[in-house]
């Protein structure tokens, strides 16, 4: 599976359309970024690629009003998750501001699901005496 590494100007801007909430966490991700809210991420980086969490009704609006692309490798997309169209990032003028406004959508939906709860640590087995 190829896993596309995003330039310097790819994480800076996925940073840029981020909410800026306090409770918004960007972090890496397999050399990728994710951004999280409550343990739960609504918004990922895959190369140049933005992908949003939408609810459903949202989801299938924006699919169905702009040219978006599935998000993750091709051989197995990140189900629930749409890219955002990768012509935005190259036609400019007010394309930031609906970057924007789905990752905010993605943000508050996803804010409003149950908070993600820790995992449990493994426990250590332990070892063998020789």
């Amino acid at each position: 599976m190829q896993m596309p590494k995003p330039s310097e100007a790819d994480k800076e801007h996925f940073r840029s359309v981020m909410p800026t909430d306090p409770d918004v966490m960007v972090k890496p991700m397999f050399g990728n970024l994710g951004a999280f809210v409550n343990g739960n991420m609504f918004a990922g980086l895959f190369g140049p690629t933005i992908g949003v969490r939408l609810s459903e009704a949202d989801r299938t609006e924006l699919e169905a009003s702009e040219r978006t692309v599935p998000f993750g490798p091709a051989e197995r997309p990140m189900r629930g998750y749409t890219g955002l169209p990768e012509v935005w990032n190259a036609e400019g003028d007010g394309d930031e501001a609906r970057e924007k406004a789905w990752v905010t959508k993605a943000y508050h939906y996803v804010a409003g699901l149950p908070p993600k709860e820790p995992k449990e640590p493994k426990a250590s087995k332990p070892r063998a005496k020789k």
